[in-house]
C-alpha cells in the first residue's frame, strides 16, 4: 500500500488542526505506520505563524514539540495531494467544500465523523478558552488520531 497522506483542517491552523496533525504524528508512530501529515487553514488569518502558545503547551503535556509548525492556507492542489482531508467543524467543512476543486483523490470528513458515536460532534474551537479548553481540544483529536490509524493499518493487512 502507498504512503497515505493526511491533512487536517481548522479555521486558522495554530489551534485545533496543529493538535491534530501531531496527535496523528504520535499514534502513527506508536502503530509503526509511515504516514505523511501536514495540517492548514481556510483563512489566511496566521500564514507563516507558529501555533497559539497554548496549542504549543498542550502538545508538550505529551512530549510533542510543535513549535516548528508553521500556518498555511488550504488550496485547491490539497485534493490531489492528500487522501484524507479531515475538517473540525462544520463551518470548516464548508470553507474546504469551496476551495474543494471537485477533481481531486482526497476523501473529505469532519474529523469527528470516524470516531464511532460522535458522528456529527464538532471539535470545539479552543481559542476564546483557558487551558481546559485545550485539554479538551486534544483529548478528541487524539480519540480520533487513534481510530484513523486504526483504519489506515487495518486497509494495509
Amino acid at each position: 500500500m502507498t504512503k497515505q497522506r493526511v491533512l487536517f483542517v481548522c479555521l486558522g491552523n495554530i489551534c485545533r488542526s496543529p493538535l491534530a496533525e501531531a496527535a496523528f504524528r504520535k499514534a502513527a508512530s506508536e502503530a509503526g505506520l509511515d504516514a505523511e501529515v501536514d495540517s492548514a487553514g481556510t483563512a489566511d488569518y496566521h500564514v507563516d505563524e507558529m501555533p497559539d502558545p497554548r496549542s504549543i503547551e498542550e502538545a508538550q503535556r505529551h512530549g510533542i514539540d510543535i513549535s516548528s509548525y508553521r500556518g498555511r492556507q488550504l488550496k485547491p492542489a490539497d485534493f490531489h495531494e492528500f487522501d484524507w482531508i479531515l475538517g473540525m467543524d462544520r463551518s470548516n467543512m464548508t470553507n474546504i467544500s469551496n476551495v474543494d476543486p471537485g477533481d481531486g483523490k482526497a476523501q473529505v470528513f469532519m474529523l469527528m465523523d470516524i470516531v464511532p458515536g460522535q458522528e456529527g460532534r464538532e471539535v470545539a474551537d479552543p481559542w476564546y478558552g483557558g487551558e481546559d479548553n485545550f485539554r479538551a481540544t486534544w483529548d478528541d483529536v487524539s480519540m480520533a488520531a487513534k481510530v484513523l490509524v486504526a483504519k489506515m493499518t487495518d486497509d494495509r493487512a
